[in-house]
Order: structure tokens, then sequence, then C-alpha cells
């Protein structure tokens, strides 16, 4: 094992002395580390069940924190007003894209209940934009529509999450005989949970705010208050039966409100700490669950997946974005680059001790498969597509995919943890 942590650091130390160089080729950290993990694992040098075992922790470190920043990021007053493509994708287009989800799966997996394809759909439409960081990091790519698709990928896992939660509960209703214990923990988890988010997001944005006026914080110790608050608005809400998970994402919503970007911590993070955090999940992916994930990849699964990119998500936002100034290359290149990535496996492992053995395994080895074919797709296509979309936009001349964007008080960052996204 001690070897296996030496080549994990080693390895670690070399990508990031190359990790520059690397943005701007067709590959990405997520397919680097997930890869990595993957060779490891055949070496059998890291212990396949202390693996996973870390790779619960890691995750669920990573989702609490990833689901509070992400959210703290967003104006929703400024979101409301003036993102006109991005609230469409997430009102409209996620919703959209869960139900047209439900009914692809249902000739993929024969015997299903309804409720457990309904499960797989809403775990496969969270976006990672940092599976296409070289869009949205691209400069070449006008502002706008970097900014609608960092923005849909920084919320739209959140919005997710109750869809998960609810399925998962209505799931385990079905294969279970206490489906009315199962059912109420359901309705609990949804309801509890944001009422914590809301006291903890507004009361520690309040008390921040207090302690900089009068000169009793600094930026140096605002971050271990940030992580703080949404560790405890996560633990919080399962004292009192609520979902953690979706606590910890409204009280990033309401955190954000309430301090408007005097947080630096909040956008700091992303571009830092984060990378380590997203870095050692998807090489604990690889490690642990990609190779079984790979034993049960078979060509009705496959094509569910294939459906999932090419289709149903591209149907999705082509929809959504129906009576906006979004021209139809826009609402392809929109389609097209909504890579599933850490939320997406994360979301697996949250419900599999929800639902139970049998089709727990199934939905995680789905899962993580549709991860790595997505990171591979959208790693290879991101550079190549961002030249020809950029290339496109530049031929049409005066457009809407070139307007400025009004942003709030401080610019929305590049969210480059997300794969979780």
């Amino acid at each position: 094992m001690t070897t296996g942590l030496f080549l994990i650091a080693a390895f670690t130390v070399g990508f990031s002395m190359i990790a520059r160089r690397l943005s701007s080729t067709v590959l990405t950290a997520p397919m680097v580390f997930i890869g990595f993990g993957f060779l490891l694992a055949q070496t059998e040098m890291m212990p396949h069940a202390e693996a996973e075992t870390v790779l619960h922790l890691v995750a669920e470190v990573a989702l609490i924190l990833l689901l509070f920043l992400d959210a703290a990021q967003i104006n929703l007053k400024v979101l409301r007003k003036r993102h006109i493509w991005p609230l469409r994708m997430l009102t409209i287009g996620l919703p959209l894209s869960i139900a047209l989800g439900t009914l692809a799966a249902w000739p993929f997996l024969p015997g299903w209940p309804l409720f457990a394809l309904a499960l797989v759909a809403s775990i496969l439409a969270p976006t990672d934009a940092a599976l296409g960081q070289a869009v949205v990091t691209n400069p070449a790519v006008p502002e706008r529509p970097r900014h609608a698709l960092t923005v849909e990928s920084g919320l739209n896992d959140g919005m997710a999450l109750p869809a998960v939660l609810l399925f998962a509960s209505l799931t385990a209703e079905v294969m279970q005989s206490d489906g009315v214990d199962w059912l109420l923990f359901g309705v609990k988890q949804l309801l509890l949970g944001p009422l914590v988010g809301i006291a903890a997001g507004l009361i520690g944005g309040t008390v921040l705010l207090w302690a900089k006026k009068h000169h009793m914080t600094s930026d140096t110790y605002e971050g271990a208050g940030a992580i703080g608050l949404a560790v405890a608005a996560y633990l919080g809400a399962g004292e009192i039966g609520g979902n953690g998970f979706i606590s910890a994402f409204v009280a990033g919503l309401c955190f954000g409100s309430v301090v408007k970007g005097s947080c630096k911590f909040v956008f700091e993070f992303t571009e830092s700490e984060g990378q380590i955090l997203t870095w050692a999940a998807f090489l604990l992916l690889g490690l642990a669950l990609l190779p079984q994930a790979l034993a049960h990849l078979t060509w009705s699964t496959f094509a569910l997946i294939a459906t999932s990119l090419f289709v149903v998500r591209p149907l999705a936002i082509w929809i959504s974005l129906i009576g906006t100034d979004a021209s139809p290359t826009t609402r392809l290149f929109f389609g097209w680059f909504g890579p599933r990535g850490l939320a997406t496996a994360l979301f697996a492992l949250l419900v599999t001790k929800q639902v139970g053995h049998g089709l727990a395994e199934d939905v995680l080895y789905l899962a993580i498969n549709a991860v790595w074919i997505s990171a591979l797709l959208h790693g290879l296509t991101a550079v190549p597509g961002a030249n020809w979309y950029s290339a496109r936009v530049k031929e049409m001349g005066d457009c809407p995919e070139t307007g400025n964007i009004e942003q709030t008080a401080k610019p929305l960052q590049t969210n480059t943890t997300k794969s979780i996204n």
C-alpha cells in the first residue's frame, strides 16, 4: 500500500507540473486521474476495500463543499433578471432531461420499476464544467455562452439532488416491504434539509459580514468559517432527519445572497484546494469502481448512456431555449457540452445505501460508466468543439452570443472542480 501511495503522490506532482500545458489539449484532469486510478487498480498495490472506503469519505466531503460553494457564487436576483439562458436550462431543461431520460431508459432497462428509471435519469442529468474545461476557460468562446454553461453546471447538481433522493426513496418503497417508512423518510429529507440550510446560510452570512465590519476576522480565516458552515448545515440537517446535502446547497445559496461576493474564499477554493479534492475523487473512482463498472457494461447500458449524451440532453436544452435569442448553433453547442462528471458518480454512491442491494449496484455501475465515457468523449471534443463554435460565432458577426455579461459585484469564477462537477 505504501508503494501505491507513493505512486499517487509522485503522479500528482508530475501532473501539476504540466497541468497548464495539458489544459490546451484534449486531455483533461478527470480523464487523466480516472485513467491512472484504473491502471493502479490493475497492479493491486492499493487494497480495493480500503480504496472504496476512502472514496466514500472523499466523495461525501467533496459533495458537501462543492454544493455549498457552487451555490454561494450565484446571485439569484441577477440570475433571474439577466441570465435567461442558464435560467431556462435549469428550470426547463433539467426537469425535461429527467423526464426524457426516464422514457429513454425504459427500452434499455426492461423490468425495472418506473421510479428506478426516473432515478437513473436524475443521476445522469447533472453536468460538470470541468470535463469540458477547454470550453468554459477558452477566451475564443464568447463570454456569454461560457458564463451560461458555468452557471448551469454550478447549480444543476443541487437542483437535481431532490429528484435523486425522491426517486431513490420511491424505488426503495417498491423494492422493500416497509415502503411507507421509506416514503416518510424521503419527505422529511426533502423538507427539513432546506429549512436547516436557510437558517445556516442566513445566520452564517450575517455573522461573517458583522465580523468583517468590526475587523474581527480577515480573508485568511474566513475560509475555515465557510467550510465549517457547510459542514454544520450538513450535520445539522442530519440531526433532525433532513438531508444534509440539500441543506449544504441551500445554505450556500442563502450565504451567497447575504455576503454578495464579500467572502473571497468562495471564489478561490475551486481554483486551489478544490483541485486536489476533485483529482482525488476521480482517481479513487478509477481505482475502486471503474474495474467493476467495466465488467458490468453491456450493450444495453452503453446504448442508454449514448442516448443520454447524444439525444436526451441536446433535445431538452434545445426545447428549453425556444423563444430566447440563442441561435441554433448555440443550442447545439450547449446541448452537447453537458458532460457527466463527479456529481453523477457521487449521487449514485449516495443512493446505494438507500435503494438496497440488487438495483443499487446496477445504478452505481451505470453511473460510473457514464462518467468515464463522458469524460472521454467530452474531453476529446472540448478543444475542437470550442474552436468550431467560436468560428461560427465570428461568422455570424453581431449576435447575442457576443453580448456582454452583466455580472454581480464579483465576477463568477469558472468552476473547475465540478467536474461533483
